[in-house]
Order: structure tokens, then sequence, then C-alpha cells
């Protein structure tokens, strides 16, 4: 599917075009999300010798994420992507020439929705391809910060199923949605900076005053926002290991019982071995009481051993 985004007189028009259509006038943004062979081909001759595949959009070194060739300049962007109990980063590729903004992308991306929600109620202002990459990555690093915010809730909520060391089991599944989710976001940011440092390189003459401004502050945003999921880290990581540590009081407190059972009824075992030996000659098989003294003997040692140990403070 390709969505054509047109501007004229500061008003956004958008359409969809299928690969019969010819390229409408003042094209500002051509999004590919998900193009079959007819449409790549369309693609392909009307603009650039390669459209990239899903597999190429995915194997792409980091190293070779931003550069600049006769087609344009190419910028490969990481976007979180929240899938149920899952976020995983989803790879768009961006490439900017002769003023209009090709992007190829294989799955939905809700900041995508996003902007061409605004753009077409006009609630944002662009003017150039650029400034729709901007804001891409401006609306991108404001949902990472929504996540970020989410994150630090849920934390808190498995912090006081730490403390009450009920449902550890889904705790420790939250904290490692949680540690991934983070991660994501990590990922997200770095790649969203160097991505805005290698536009304000490249595309220096192109920039406007208003729009280099607002990549200092995205920038700024970002800087800011990178210790918040250093924290969030460490956060996981402390709940981690006191999670843990609550598991293993608790087999602690189990195993405890087993031991401390296990003592108690070891001197009633010992006198009940003793009395089941048999022997010819044993004088209290023949006594009458017997059978009652060994069972007192025994209920008397368990006993002892249990006060000796609660006095102990081991139970």
């Amino acid at each position: 599917m390709i969505t054509a985004y047109m501007q004229e007189n500061n008003v956004i028009d958008v359409v969809q075009l299928t690969s019969s259509d010819t390229l409408p006038d003042h094209v500002i943004w051509l999004d590919a999300y998900a193009p079959d062979d007819e449409e790549r081909i369309w693609l392909k001759n009307l603009f650039i010798s390669d459209v990239p595949e899903e597999e190429e959009l995915d194997d792409i070194e980091a190293s070779s994420r931003f550069y600049q060739d006769k087609e344009g300049v190419h910028i490969l962007s990481l976007f979180p992507q929240r899938i149920g109990n899952e976020t995983r980063g989803v790879n768009v590729s961006f490439t900017l020439r002769n003023g209009i903004l090709l992007s190829f992308r294989e799955e939905d991306i809700g900041v995508v929705r996003l902007l061409r929600h605004y753009m077409r109620h006009n609630q944002i202002e662009v003017h150039s391809a650029l400034d729709i990459l901007l804001e891409l990555q401006d609306l991108k690093v404001e949902y990472l910060s929504d996540l970020i915010e989410d994150g630090y809730g849920a934390l808190e909520e498995t912090s006081d199923q730490v403390l009450s060391g009920q449902e550890i089991q889904g705790m420790l599944r939250e904290l490692i949605f949680q540690e991934q989710t983070n991660t994501q976001i990590h990922l997200a940011l770095g790649d969203t900076r160097r991505a805005l440092r290698y536009v304000l390189k490249v595309c220096s003459s192109q920039i406007e005053p208003n729009a280099r401004n607002e990549i200092e502050e995205v920038l700024a945003d970002i800087e800011s926002l990178l210790p918040h999921t250093q924290f969030l880290f460490d956060k996981i990581n402390f709940q981690l290991e006191a999670a843990m540590g609550v598991t293993n009081l608790q087999q602690n407190s189990i195993i405890k019982i087993f031991s401390v059972a296990a003592v108690v009824f070891m001197p009633p075992t010992w006198i009940a071995s003793i009395y089941g030996m048999n022997f010819q000659h044993m004088p209290e098989l023949e006594w009458m009481y017997g059978y009652p003294f060994s069972i007192s003997t025994m209920i008397l040692s368990a006993l002892l051993t249990y006060l000796f140990f609660k006095k102990k403070g081991w139970l």
C-alpha cells in the first residue's frame, strides 16, 4: 500500500496510490507500507534502483544505517512497536530525494498513524519532506517518553508485590517484560540521536532555523530521557534480585520446616529402631508396660527436641 501526501497552499491532501497511477503533483511524502511486487516495481522505476526488502531492513549493520549517495539521503530508523505484551523494534527506511520523503516499512507503526491523523486534520505544520522526517522523530521521542512513564508505574506495582511476597511468578514475568521494553526504548533513543545528528550534518543547508531549533530540542529531550532508561534498568535489576531473595527465603523456610521435622522425629525413630531389632534377649519385650513405655519415651524425646529448638529461636 502506497500513501501519497501532497501539499498545496499549506494544505495536506492524503491519497492512496496503486501501481497504475502516476505520481501526483506537489507530493512531499510517499509512504510504502508492505508494498507488493507491482508496487515495488512502480517505486523502483519511478525513484530508486532498489526497494529494500524486509530482511534487508533487519540485517543492515549499525554502521550502514545512515548514508548518502546519488539517490539521496538514506536513514534507517528504529521505531518501538508494542504488540500485546511484547515490545520490539521495527526498522523503517527513509530516503530524502528531490524534495520527497520516501518511507518503506513492513509493519503498521503507531507513530506514522498519529502523524497521518495530525496532517489530515491540519493539527501539525509541515513545509517540506525534511519537516515530515523531523516530526516523525519528534513524535517517536514523545512516544518513548510515554513508555518510560508507563515503566515507572509498572515497577511501582511490582515493588509492592516484592514486599508482599505474593504472585512471584507473575511479578517475574512483568519484570522481564519491562526489561525487554526498556531495552527497546534505550536502543530507539540512541538510534534517533544518531539519525538527527546525521541529518544536521548532511542537510545543514536545507534546514531552516526553526527546524534546527526543533532538532536541538529533540536531542536535548533524548539526553534527558537516557538517564531514565538507565535508572529503570537499575530498578528492574534490583527488583529481580529482591524477588529472587524473597523466593530463596520462602524456599529456605520450607526446607527449614522439613529439617526441623527430621531432627524432631530422629529420637523417636532411634527408639523405635532399637525395639524393632527383635533380639531374643530384650527384657522390655516381655514387660507388661514395655509398649506404653516405648511410646511415651518416643513422644517425650520428640517434645524435648521441639522445646529445645523453640528455646533457641530456630522455629
